[in-house]
């Protein structure tokens, strides 16, 4: 145990030792790229959020995109954006570390490390931005700036949640097979979140736990036995429910079981992971390699899911994917988010051993993929990412006026 907790401990701190060829150049543009302002792209999506994407500029006409969405309060978002960039107003975009010190105290005041909190989301928006302006100052892409791509596969899946709106099993079911027609190979459902939260009444209990049963194996029916079934849980169970509810989806065979019940304690999830037999994925809500390094330790899933909106961004998702990766385990961001989002994630794991699947909303609205340009393309299940400098794209600017907030 205590060579474990020496690797583990370890692998934390190995991104810090990486030495990028570029280095010496980079100190060179470094007085060039000073940060200047901010703009702020935002966009109505539907009753679950809107996408805020911030655009940091430079006082030499550059400008890099990040993703600021779902961070449960998009005024108090927005007004931290606007608080960091302030902080940064006339350093250089080369000052990622600096600002990733300077920006946790008030982290910590507002809302703390755990959860998808305003204060935690616009930090890791805005290193997303200094990241894309990283690799448009030196005409790489970001993948480059982490260590070189070697994952030529973005395999991802369909979360069709956000989009169901008829959250019956044949209204998943429906929307599952819209997903597979677009050519999409594995789903996602969470057919628990219209449980309340604390049920006590074992029948009702029961109801939504067969309910919930019913809906993935519709899914499961349209799609086929030789595509994937990811389900969500999003806490929903304690433990002993949340065994046997894992037990109940056995005949599903899914691809893996997400977050049953909370990740505090995390022996609850531990249990679970320890006892079902197919694949268990989690941690969204965790920020950083601090809260991750517990939830590893305990061997809570058998893949994490950072999510690089809440985590810290960019270079604390790479941290944590070595973490897991020393651990044995495989990484699968979390991602809801709009186009920006999905790159910043995309170029970190095309470049770490242990990638594993990659979340995508689906059919949220239409002209999603028009947003940006490039247009997103996702083909065979795959996300192709622009081979341009930085994340790759920048804004379709009549998309965005058309669908302002």
């Amino acid at each position: 145990m205590t060579q474990r907790r020496s690797v583990l401990q370890a692998i934390t701190i190995a991104p810090l030792m990486m030495a990028p060829s570029f280095a010496i150049a980079a100190r060179k543009e470094a007085p060039k790229f000073i940060i200047s302002d901010l703009e702020l792209v935002h966009v109505h999506i539907n009753k679950r959020g809107n996408w805020t994407i911030p655009r940091l500029k430079t006082s030499n006409g550059l400008s890099g995109l990040g993703d600021a969405s779902q961070s449960t309060n998009d005024a108090d978002c927005i007004q931290f954006l606007k608080q960091y960039t302030g902080m940064l107003r006339g350093r250089s975009i080369f000052d990622i570390e600096w600002f990733r010190r300077a920006t946790a105290p008030i982290r910590s005041q507002n809302g703390g490390n755990f959860g998808r909190t305003p204060s935690g989301v616009a930090a890791s928006a805005i290193e997303h931005c200094m990241w894309d302006l990283q690799g448009k100052a030196l005409g790489l892409p970001c993948h480059e700036l982490f260590g070189g791509r070697i994952q030529e596969r973005i395999r991802v899946y369909a979360n069709i949640n956000r989009s169901t709106e008829d959250r019956t099993p044949a209204g998943f079911a429906a929307n599952a097979k819209r997903a597979i027609d677009a050519g999409f190979d594995a789903i996602k459902l969470a057919p628990y979140d219209d449980m309340p939260r604390k049920v006590t009444d074992r029948d009702q209990l029961e109801h939504f736990k067969q309910l919930g049963i019913d809906c993935a194996q519709a899914v499961r029916d349209v799609i086929g036995p030789s595509r994937d079934v990811l389900v969500d849980v999003h806490s929903h169970f304690d433990l002993q429910d949340g065994l046997d509810l894992a037990r109940r989806f056995e005949p599903l065979k899914l691809y893996w079981l997400e977050e049953v019940c909370p990740p505090e304690p995390v022996d609850n999830l531990a249990a679970i992971n320890k006892a079902v037999k197919m694949q268990t994925a989690g941690g969204e809500q965790i920020h950083g390699v601090k809260g991750f390094y517990p939830y590893i330790k305990a061997e809570a899933v058998d893949i994490v899911m950072p999510d690089v909106k809440v985590t810290g961004g960019m270079l604390e998702l790479k941290k944590i994917a070595a973490l897991a990766d020393g651990a044995g385990l495989m990484c699968s961001p979390h991602g809801p988010a709009s186009p920006i989002g999905n790159a910043a994630a995309a170029h970190v794991m095309a470049t770490v051993p242990n990638f594993e699947i990659f979340e995508f909303s689906y059919g949220e609205v239409p002209w999603r993929s028009e947003l940006v340009d490039p247009p997103e393309r996702v083909e065979k299940s795959s996300l192709i990412l622009p081979d341009r400098p930085g994340l790759g794209y920048t804004i379709n600017e009549k998309v965005a006026a058309k669908y302002a907030v």
